[in-house]
Order: C-alpha cells, then structure tokens, then sequence
C-alpha cells in the first residue's frame, strides 16, 4: 500500500538529515497499528514557533505557537474508521488526502529537554499525535478522549524502535 508523505521545510536552517526518516516510521506504523488499509497522501511543514503561531493565530483564532498543529481533511470518529473508504479516495492520485500538519522544531526541542529525550523522539510523537487527530482522535476533554488518544500515542511509540523514552 503506497502512502505519500509531502514533506516542507520553511528554511533551509530547519533541515535535519533524519526527520524524513523518523516521519515516515512515525506515519506508516501509525497507519499500521490504526488498520487502515488503504494509501494516504499527508502534507508536513517543518517549522519554527513564529510561523506555527501565525499559522494558529488565521486558522484558530489563538494567537501563540504550539508544538505540532493538525487539520484533518475528514471528520472520522476517534477509533472507528470507515469500512467502505471509497468515498475518501482522491480519484486522481488513487489516495486518501488525510490533511496537514505543522511542526515547530524550536517547541520539539524545548520539550525533548524538558522531557529528557532526544529530538529525534520528540518529532516521532509530535508525529504520530498528529496523525491520530488527523485519524479522528482528540483530545478535548480531559476524561476519556484524552486517555484514550495518550494510550494509543503510547501504543505506537513503544512499537517503534528508538522511540521509547
């Protein structure tokens, strides 16, 4: 099953030679471990805390950065993915455009050290916590959604090798 990763870096100064590598783990274990059985196309921007800000500020009203933003291209209900996934297949790229993500490298940073890890690690969740939003997870409440998203996050970091705390 073919799955397209766009990946964008908004400068050069942001390149890392092994974020595409741990994306892409991050990205298809995610798919993997959620059952979706068919390709996806997601686009990634790679950025800094000023642009995830301005990109919070137009698209949610919130005016300071964050760690990783989401925009899922469907409304799926958190854990319960379509049967029939026809519907959601680009008829030209034969792919299901699952939506965006934005990842401010400077927040991923600050939090690998104020966790203790390594960047590498905290881009890896960062990841997989985008693609469970863009999977229909949230985490609004602080009850169950919550629970049920960090258990999932969880799930699949302790799949990946070198993800681990």
């Amino acid at each position: 099953m073919k799955t397209k990763i766009n990946l964008t870096y908004s400068s050069f100064a942001l390149r890392r030679y092994w974020v595409k590598s741990v994306i892409k783990a991050c990205v298809l274990e995610t798919l993997r471990i959620e059952n979706v059985p068919v390709g996806c196309e997601i686009n990634v921007l790679i950025t800094d805390d000023a642009n995830v800000r301005t990109i919070n500020a137009a698209t949610r009203n919130i005016d300071k950065a964050t760690d990783v933003l989401s925009f899922p291209m469907f409304s799926f209900e958190q854990g319960k993915l379509p049967e029939d996934w026809s519907d959601y297949i680009d008829p030209e790229s034969g792919l299901c455009p699952l939506g965006d993500m934005a990842i401010s490298v400077e927040r991923a940073l600050t939090q690998a050290n104020e966790f203790g890890h390594t960047l590498r690690r905290e881009v890896g969740y960062l990841t997989i916590h985008s693609m469970l939003h863009l999977l229909g997870y949230d985490h609004l409440d602080e009850g169950a959604q919550k629970r049920r998203m960090r258990e999932r996050e969880e799930l699949i970091v302790s799949s990946l090798k070198g993800m681990q705390r």
